[in-house]
């Protein structure tokens, strides 16, 4: 596909998910711009994207919720088409925690975005947004169609209004976005070069995984064995971060070519399939043949017991499936853990 090197703005592009998606953007022949704080990423990153791709995205060390200081980049960056943000505060508990910096961040950021989108007349944005949306649903899998349920933490809460005011802006606005509801984004890039590098004690329950076989952790805490599941643990979909980036691109190109569609579209990102804690952990053993201590502990602050995704209509409208098995997500995640620690 030509795309006559297209500018993307990727806000939170040195994040974990930014981070695939801007190599596989440049992989398909766009140009990237990235716009990151560093608060949850590290600036060797970049120089990883290169090494990758064989390309060096420009990059501005820019807080999204710094309005003045991101406008300096639309002034400067006169190409961009497009954008896709990631910039934001992704951490459940913690946001039970600290409800009023991830209202603040999340959505403030948001809303700079559009508004300078707007201003520069760069209408075409695809939202990072979760299955948390959904809140704790009556039936599964999830649709598109699912009711959506209050949010049980105030992260889940910033995706839900984050929604609400693309939805609203779309209406009286020439912004045209697309939401993706990607669930639980696992693994690494088959280089090992990037991966998820949480600051501190991981909230996710790979990088926990890895850091646990690793010896960073003494052991790995499962929080609640007591819920409706087969093993008494909670039930997620969880997706490999390729595949996840793989949906950023077609959704993008979607927004590029496709012109007769709705003003903002959502879309689950997910494999279809769930699996427990238990049954992630014996996925991480086998597929590494690293025994893994873990711990029972009581169920935590905002945890949903089960979700996972119907994945029907991004496959037939984005053309989007994943490909890749929990076995792989494991595996790749292992390679990058053990690839860190030579270097870290």
């Amino acid at each position: 596909m030509n795309t006559e090197k297209k500018t993307i703005l990727v806000t939170g592009g040195m994040g974990y998910i930014g981070s695939h998606t801007t190599v596989a953007l440049i992989e398909q022949g766009f140009d990237v711009v990235i716009v990151d704080n560093l608060s949850n990423s590290s600036s060797f990153i970049l120089e990883r994207i290169q090494q990758i791709s064989g390309v060096l995205p420009k990059f501005y060390q820019v807080d999204c919720c710094d309005k003045a200081a991101l406008e300096k980049v639309f002034i400067q960056e006169n190409s961009i088409v497009a954008s896709i943000h990631f910039a934001a505060l992704k951490a459940v508990g913690e946001s039970v925690e600290k409800p009023m910096l991830y209202y603040k961040n999340n959505l403030v950021s948001l809303m700079n975005i559009i508004e300078l989108q707007l201003q520069y007349e760069i209408p075409k944005l695809v939202f990072s947004s979760s299955c948390t949306v959904y809140g704790e649903p009556d039936f599964l899998p999830v649709t598109e169609k699912s009711e959506i349920k209050p949010a049980t933490s105030p992260y889940g809460n910033t995706k839900q209004i984050g929604e609400e005011i693309i939805l609203d802006i779309s209406r009286n606005s020439p912004l045209q976005a697309i939401a993706l509801r990607y669930f639980n984004p696992v693994g690494a890039h088959a280089s090992a070069l990037i991966g998820e590098l949480p600051n501190g004690t991981p909230n996710n329950l790979v990088p926990y995984i890895t850091q646990t076989a690793i010896g960073k952790q003494p052991y790995l805490r499962v929080f609640g064995n007591d819920y409706n599941t087969p093993d008494g643990t909670c039930i997620r979909d969880y997706i490999h971060v390729v595949d996840v980036a793989a949906a950023h691109v077609a959704a993008l190109n979607r927004l590029l070519i496709i012109p007769e569609r709705p003003q903002f579209e959502f879309f689950n990102i997910g494999t279809g399939n769930g699996n427990t804690v238990l049954e992630v952990i014996h996925a991480f053993e086998n597929a590494t043949g690293v025994k893994l201590p873990y711990q029972i502990y009581p169920r935590r602050d905002g945890d949903i017991e089960k979700v996972y995704a119907n994945t029907d209509l991004s496959n037939n409208v984005l053309g989007w499936k994943s490909n890749l098995n929990i076995e792989q997500m494991m595996a790749s995640a292992w390679a990058w853990e053990q690839k860190l620690s030579t270097i870290k």
